[in-house]
């Protein structure tokens, strides 16, 4: 993870410093099977190959996968060659998604949350919830984890299953309702499928970070337009985030900011271009929806350490 989220600075540094070619993601409703299937082409340059990267996702949400016992997010990446375009590896998507989303929640907090962070509110229990907990400990010195969800049942598995483990040395503490995970939260982390906030503004801690990466449609919101209106937003692209972040567009919409509200892109931050926290009473927002340059980035980092360690599969093509 602590590779992840260096890999995901990069980036976004890339992302805001115009080296990067990220066309908006294609989507492809399937009605019919209640579906969506997304296309995320995205090329990262480089006065060398090894710091270039070239890669596709086809991403896909289906909701009726989890009742036939498949995974409701179903991805693959090809990875090309940047400098002939020959296709070199194909990468479960879904677990690389999950991996570099959360990573870049954990590369937001290392930059806007206060340094003496130590309790986690996390909303989902699902995969983006697993890889956020990893990505939280890998920034700050957690203690505790606070974990709601509406499936109960899927706390208490991942209780089960992450206590203990030496990456993850916090208390992990199922909680029933969002106002007692927000009680003693530093950090917060929204990993829902919700349409509609999760939480009250008013039962957040000053000096709160809250990274929100489960809606990426402009009719889904996990936070409150109340908080969205008093915290330093940053994001990972100012242009998608108008196309697809409700979180954002809602209260855009309903007059409550002007697009002038975003402070900053994350790669802004990284760059050194923009501020980040200006004191420990002020609200930090990240809201990530998802670059395709994180994918190309990650799958390469990914590639390199397969190679260091003798690990994947090679295939004659």
């Amino acid at each position: 993870m602590s590779l992840a989220i260096d890999a995901m600075k990069q980036a976004f540094a890339s992302f805001s410093d115009g080296k990067a070619l990220v066309p908006p993601r294609t989507q492809l409703p399937i009605a019919r099977n209640s579906g969506i299937s997304l296309t995320m082409p995205s090329f990262v340059d480089g006065d060398s190959t090894a710091e270039q990267a070239l890669a596709v996702k086809v991403v896909s949400l289906f909701e009726g996968n989890p009742s036939r016992g498949l995974a409701r997010i179903q991805a693959a990446v090809v990875v090309l060659e940047p400098d002939t375009g020959r296709p070199i590896a194909l990468l479960d998507g879904a677990m690389l998604t999950a991996i570099r989303t959360a990573a870049a929640s954990g590369a937001a907090t290392d930059l806007l949350a206060r340094r003496d962070c130590r309790t986690v509110a996390l909303f989902g229990a699902g995969v983006q919830a697993i890889t956020h907990l990893f990505a939280m400990c890998a920034v700050r010195p957690i203690e505790k984890i606070f974990i709601c969800s509406r499936t109960p049942s899927k706390v208490a598995a991942l209780i089960a299953e992450f206590a203990g483990r030496p990456a993850i040395p916090a208390e992990l503490i199922a909680v029933d309702s969002p106002r007692q995970a927000l009680a003693d939260a530093d950090i917060v982390c929204c990993t829902t499928s919700s349409q509609t906030p999760i939480f009250d503004d008013a039962d957040l801690k000053p000096g709160v970070h809250i990274n929100a990466v489960g809606s990426y449609t402009p009719q889904a919101r996990e936070v409150p337009p109340e908080t969205v209106c008093r915290a330093l937003v940053v994001v990972d692209s100012r242009h998608a985030a108008w196309e697809e972040a409700g979180d954002l567009i809602q209260p855009l919409l309903a007059g409550l900011i002007t697009r002038e509200h975003i402070h900053a892109e994350l790669g802004e931050l990284v760059l050194g271009r923009r501020t980040g926290r200006v004191d420990d009473q002020q609200v930090t927002f990240f809201k990530s929806v998802g670059l395709a340059v994180q994918d190309a980035v990650a799958a390469r980092v990914a590639m390199e350490n397969a190679a260091r360690l003798k690990l994947g599969q090679e295939v004659a093509w």
